[in-house]
């Protein structure tokens, strides 16, 4: 007869699970630090041969002879707030530097005189730690200098520095135009993605004439817009802006300055500005210290009626021209006890150069296209009646 099956007798003990564990574990490390067997090797083994090649191809000679020419004028820009923060040391008080943020970017050399241009939002730190902010702009033969601010324009996204760099390490970056621009376009950028210094990327213009809400404006102007901006697929990532987006020749047709995605990395859609504008407003800035705003010599309220000249300065285009300041009522007042207004009667503007005007920011795109002195036509509407009017733009001075 047989016996019963003793089921404890066949499972295996807690010690059989260590032994096996430990067996595994000694095969793993042999398989890993022990020379493989003699047989595995091959004693007569030596370094492949290179296989030859042909001569780099016409398309890729242009490209790196456009970045050997190109990017000693790019330049690496790092901006950081150092402030003395006090501690208590065994009793004494010491004032020691800590870094309260830190940002970097990229910029270009504009001219041999040591000055470089970025994006403002590259440099920009809170009013009240301007003075602890520290800039430094390390060139492409990494050599490093203090910059200081020249000037800036908050509403374009541009900063002019200045460096103590010796001219003959200070190549200008040439200089194209934005104004005759083709979507479909080779374009190639360079910079500092990540701290990854002297980046080459390239891809085509995917758009152009766009619009972007500058990042930092004046309160009292409200938002500004970027007009004429350069949409491109070249990747774009953070520590690219500021530097410069270059045509098939080399050329800066402009300035990387913006990435469209949830993330901040590339996406593909990336925003730059044009080199008109650059070149305007870094003119500016080296003649006079800033920007120097074309403006009709108005202020405009949106109404329901339209856009109406609320008053006219005295000394501006607009009252050589003879538009009129509106007539208004207090009609309410809002929750923070501003007057609410009704318009009376006014001269309101339809279109300016053709294009219609139906809000303030319009009228702001279309005088960012135009410079101080230039003229533009308004088409107005005055108790009924349609009229144009030729405006000279004067100077508008910061408020």
């Amino acid at each position: 007869m047989d016996e019963p099956r003793n089921d404890e007798a066949l499972r295996p003990t807690r010690t059989t699970w260590a032994v096996a564990l430990v067996v595994a574990l000694a095969g793993y490390l042999v398989w890993q630090f022990v020379p493989n067997s003699p047989a595995l090797l091959d004693p007569d083994t030596a370094p492949r041969s290179v296989a030859q090649r042909d001569d780099l191809t016409t398309e890729e000679k242009r490209v790196t002879q456009l970045f050997q020419t190109a990017s000693p004028s790019v330049v690496y820009v790092r901006n950081r707030t150092v402030v003395a923060v006090p501690r208590d040391v065994g009793g004494t008080v010491r004032r020691d530097p800590t870094v309260l943020q830190e940002g970097t970017g990229s910029g270009f050399i504009w001219t041999g005189a040591g000055f470089i241009v970025t994006n403002y939002h590259v440099i920009h730190v809170p009013k009240e730690l301007e003075a602890s902010r520290q800039l430094e702009v390390t060139l492409s033969n990494h050599e490093s200098f203090a910059a200081q601010v020249v000037g800036q324009e908050l509403e374009k996204d541009i900063a002019v520095l200045k460096i103590g760099a010796p001219q003959n390490v200070l190549p200008p970056i040439a200089v194209g135009s934005s104004g005759d621009l083709l979507v479909g376009q080779s374009v190639y950028a360079i910079g500092n993605p990540f701290s990854l210094d002297q980046t080459l990327t390239h891809g085509i213009i995917s758009g152009l004439d766009r619009d972007m809400p500058a990042k930092y404006f004046e309160a009292q102007r409200g938002q500004h817009w970027i007009t004429g901006v350069i949409q491109t697929d070249a990747a774009i990532n953070p520590g690219n802006s500021g530097g410069p987006l270059l045509d098939s020749a080399g050329r800066l047709i402009g300035m990387n300055t913006a990435i469209k995605g949830e993330t901040g990395e590339n996406t593909g859609v990336g925003f730059a500005v044009p080199v008109d504008t650059i070149n305007r407003i870094v003119t500016d800035i080296l003649r006079y210290g800033q920007a120097r705003r074309p403006g009709l010599g108005v202020t405009v309220k949106l109404f329901p009626e339209g856009v109406a000249i609320h008053d006219v300065f005295k000394e501006g285009g607009a009252a050589r021209a003879g538009l009129k300041s509106g007539t208004f009522k207090t009609v309410g007042t809002t929750r923070q006890g501003e007057p609410i207004e009704a318009l009376v009667t006014a001269d309101l503007i339809l279109g300016v150069n053709g294009k219609p005007v139906r809000s303030t920011e319009d009228l702001f795109r279309e005088l960012d296209r135009h410079q101080v002195g230039e003229k533009m036509d308004l088409l107005i509407q005055r108790a009924g009646e349609k009229l144009h009017v030729e405006v000279e733009l004067s100077y508008l001075p910061p408020q």
